[in-house]
C-alpha cells in the first residue's frame, strides 16, 4: 500500500559522495518510519540506516555511521541517503524502506522499493 522509488544511483570512485532519494506514495508519508538496506553480491541485505516519522530520531550501521546521513522532507514525500567518503565495500543494491513503526524499520520494514545500484570502484 505504499510504493518506493529509489534514485540516484550510480559508478563512482572511493572517496567520492553520493546521495540517493526514496519518493514515497501511496499512504501518509509523514507517518512512516523510513530506512535504507543494501545489498552486495554473495551477501544477505542489510541494514543501513532508518529514520523516525518525525525525522527525530535516527539509527545507523557502524559500518556507515560518520559517513553516511539519512534525512527526510515529509513535504516532498521523500527520503535521502547522503553517503560521504564512499568506499568499495559499500557496492550495493540500495532499497528504500518504510514500516508504521520504527524500531521494526530497522530490523524488518513492511515496505521496500525497487533498488538503485551503487558501484564503487577502487
Amino acid at each position: 500500500q505504499v510504493q518506493l522509488v529509489e534514485s540516484g544511483g550510480g559508478l563512482v570512485q572511493a572517496g567520492a559522495s553520493l546521495t540517493l532519494s526514496c519518493a514515497a506514495s501511496g499512504r501518509t508519508f509523514s507517518r512512516y518510519a523510513m530506512g535504507w538496506f543494501r545489498q552486495a553480491p554473495g551477501r544477505e541485505r542489510e541494514f543501513v540506516a532508518a529514520i523516525s516519522w518525525s525525522g527525530g530520531s535516527s539509527y545507523y550501521a557502524d559500518s556507515v555511521k560518520g559517513r553516511f546521513t539519512i534525512f527526510r522532507d515529509n513535504a516532498k514525500n521523500t527520503v535521502y541517503l547522503q553517503m560521504n567518503s564512499l568506499k568499495p565495500e559499500d557496492t550495493a543494491v540500495y532499497y528504500c524502506s518504510a514500516d508504521p513503526q520504527y524500531t521494526s524499520a530497522i530490523r524488518s520494514p513492511d515496505y521496500w522499493g525497487q533498488g538503485t545500484q551503487v558501484t564503487v570502484s577502487s
